[in-house]
């Protein structure tokens, strides 16, 4: 019994981290600098106006490089994989991944 126990515990710990992580879901983009930027995540482009934000409903992770262009022509470049966990936060020059907010 105590076998049994423990594989049922390490079975609810693996679901449990796995459902954490999930693929699916909402892609968040919040721009708090002065000028809107244009955003491409390979297979949308978008602009986002200053302090606003955008959501890609059921967009799930990235599968290729997002590209942030700010009105000064200069761009940034996220190269790894972001997922609904995160958000893509635009600042004056900057872009950073946070959590995203819980609902």
């Amino acid at each position: 019994m105590k076998q049994l126990g423990g594989s049922v515990l390490f079975v609810m710990s693996l679901a449990a981290a796995l459902t954490a992580c999930t693929p699916t879901g909402d892609l968040a983009f919040s721009n708090e600098g002065p000028d809107e930027v244009r955003v491409s995540t390979g297979n949308q482009d978008f602009t986002v106006d200053p302090d606003g934000g955008v959501q890609i409903l059921g967009y799930g992770c990235t599968e290729g490089d997002i590209r942030v262009e700010f009105a000064s022509g200069q761009e940034v470049v996220i190269t790894e994989q972001v997922c609904p966990d995160q958000q893509i936060v635009i600042q004056d020059g900057t872009v950073d991944l946070e959590p995203t907010p819980a609902t």
